[in-house]
């Protein structure tokens, strides 16, 4: 049953995304950072940083971002949720103090958390309400050496990175979102359709529907989704489909299974509209996907440069 109530405060806008699309977090470093620090684009890696202690600034390769040159002078919160080069400039001696994790999102760049971010999120630790319990219990246990302490630590990164996304998704606008799922789910009226199709995307979602369930019209539905998410309703469903018939198809799950659970009419169906999104057929982008697929094994390190 499918419920529509009138306000999203009784709704979790996000659970059913990061069940599909599940984040594993690594912690490579806590302490302080002394001198220059580079961080390489590497496929498939994402980084979270928490500034604890200290002044510095971040800088960015030119034309990669909007934001060059970041200067941080309070604990901070940065996020990069795709692969992007950036350096952190902290004096010789005495540098910020920082507690830093990789995070591994399912489907890397075609995860729609991912899609709907910016390149760099940056947000105040002041600024998340109900954050400091979590990041006080990832600092002591990744400040002390105790038994599970990493995998514990590795698990309150997650726990940090959802409140993370549960703020943005009700302040879209201060970190510069401005289209996609994350846009659709701050919509009171289209998070209710949204969440109903992420729950069950092997149904049927006829416009009618999706419409009907956000309590609007047709036409004045179609154009809100559009505004929002940058697509039309039915592109979202096969996109969402699609995305997820491909992180299925990773774990080695039969795409004739696959098309039958995610709503599509048969094998060649599922087949057709992924060689049209992804201009490859599923086999052919398993295999290509497979042979490029993220190593994880090796922790990153940030390379330090001469001061």
């Amino acid at each position: 049953m499918i419920h529509t109530e009138s306000s999203t405060s009784s709704i979790d806008r996000l659970s059913a995304v990061l069940e599909r699309f599940r984040v594993r977090a690594g912690l490579f470093h806590t302490g302080a950072l002394c001198g220059n620090h580079s961080f390489e684009a590497v496929p498939g890696r994402a980084f979270m940083h928490v500034l604890r202690r200290g002044e510095m600034e971040v800088r960015h390769l030119p034309g990669e971002t909007d934001m060059p040159v970041l200067h941080l002078a309070e604990p901070t919160l940065l996020l990069y949720p795709r692969p992007l080069h950036h350096v952190f400039v902290n004096p010789p001696q005495e540098g910020a103090d920082f507690t830093c994790a990789t995070l591994d999102f399912d489907g890397g760049d075609r995860n729609p958390i991912v899609q709907s971010l910016p390149a760099v999120v940056r947000v105040p630790l002041s600024g998340i309400e109900g954050l400091r319990p979590a990041l006080d219990l990832l600092f002591a246990e990744s400040d002390h050496v105790r038994c599970g302490s990493r995998l514990l630590a590795n698990r309150l990164f997650e726990v940090v990175l959802i409140q993370l996304l549960r703020w943005i998704v009700d302040h879209p606008a201060e970190v510069g979102v401005a289209s996609g799922l994350i846009m659709g789910l701050s919509d009171p009226r289209l998070a209710k359709s949204l969440v109903a199709l992420h729950r069950a995307p092997g149904e049927d979602w006829p416009l009618e529907r999706m419409a009907a369930i956000a309590g609007m019209s047709r036409s004045a539905f179609a154009a809100a989704f559009k505004a929002a998410t940058g697509n039309t309703p039915a592109s979202y469903l096969t996109d969402w489909r699609l995305t997820l018939a491909a992180s299925m198809m990773r774990t080695g799950r039969p795409v004739k299974l696959i098309a039958a659970d995610l709503g599509f009419a048969g094998t060649a169906s599922l087949s057709k509209a992924f060689r049209q999104r992804m201009e490859v057929s599923p086999r052919a982008w398993l295999e290509k996907s497979g042979a490029a697929a993220p190593r994880r094994a090796r922790k990153p390190t940030a390379r330090t440069d001469a001061p």
